[in-house]
């Protein structure tokens, strides 16, 4: 008369982590000159860019480039902004 209960497993699935990201805070007070923090990306173990982050903007510097790219941060809000709501007209 007792009821036989089931034993279920639960099968957790092992998710693979496409991108990692490394910090390096070169000053620990962001609010002075000369600090700044930087994220090195990457994707699939490959980096895919360094992005700086300072006071007065921040740098984007692709994984095979030589140069990094300036953005202040007016710009960069726009862009975020276009990606994220579409392009203002």
């Amino acid at each position: 008369m007792g009821a036989t209960r089931k034993s279920r497993r639960t099968r957790k699935t092992r998710v693979t982590r496409k991108h990692e990201v490394k910090a390096d805070l070169a000053n620990f007070e962001l609010a002075k000159a000369r600090s700044s923090l930087t994220l090195q990306i990457y994707a699939n173990k490959e980096k895919i860019g360094t992005l700086e982050v300072g006071r007065g903007s921040l740098y984007w510097q692709g994984g095979k480039r030589q140069r990094s790219e300036r953005l202040d941060w007016s710009r960069f809000a726009d862009m975020m902004d276009g990606l994220a709501y579409g392009p203002t007209r």
